[in-house]
């Protein structure tokens, strides 16, 4: 069974990469415009992320817009969208689980082995939640580089990879660790051993009154 120091410290890494979740879901840079080739570089700096499209300009100032319908919005971007916030659900529900069933809490009573039992659970929420972000980001990626090659796409329309991206892969990784470590909390036969204790030999040796 896993000990307190290693439940915390899985806790701790999936608590934060849920964090950079939420904080990639918002952010705007999730691609940005490139300039590669023969393309002019402009004063304007285009990025795209999951909600809104946002123009940087050189004077610093910044001018977004909110995606007017989801209709129009590609199938990668909907199901990348739908894939990140399912992520941060099973990470809201990972952190409840495993609250209840880390040593250092008295949630969920004073049985070891059913405690082991929910940090265990927790864990593999948290690894759910981490594939989901993972597949999303790595989804978002794979459109990015598909368009980037294909010699259809304007070069003057083509993205490269923004930092909202690098967060969610960093994010993803990090609840899948610590989701890993939690689960690590299964109890094994020595937490069956303690609470079931195997019950005396019942066969006595004759006493010097039998023979009497």
């Amino acid at each position: 069974m896993a000990n307190s120091g290693l439940q915390l410290l899985g806790f701790v890494l999936a608590l934060l990469g849920w964090v950079a979740l939420i904080a990639a879901t918002i952010l705007p840079q999730w691609r940005m415009s490139s300039y590669a080739g023969d393309s002019i570089i402009t004063a304007v700096a285009v990025y795209q992320g999951l909600w809104m499209s946002c123009a940087w300009q050189s004077t610093g100032q910044i001018q977004c817009k909110a995606y007017d319908s989801i209709l129009n919005l590609s199938s990668a971007l909907q199901a990348t969208r739908a894939l990140m916030v399912v992520s941060i659900v099973m990470g809201i529900i990972g952190i409840g689980v495993a609250s209840m069933g880390m040593k250092c809490t008295r949630c969920g009573g004073d049985n070891k082995v059913q405690k082991a039992r929910i940090a265990m659970t927790g864990g593999l929420i948290f690894v759910v939640g981490g594939l989901a972000a993972l597949i999303a980001c790595s989804w978002y990626g794979n459109q990015i580089v598909r368009d980037f090659y294909d010699i259809t796409v304007p070069v003057n329309t083509k993205y490269e990879f923004g930092s909202a991206i690098f967060i969610g892969w960093a994010g993803s990784a990090l609840v899948l660790l610590g989701g890993g470590l939690l689960s690590c909390s299964c109890p094994g036969k020595a937490g069956y051993n303690q609470q079931y204790p195997k019950s005396k030999a019942t066969s006595r040796t004759p006493t010097n009154k039998e023979y009497v």
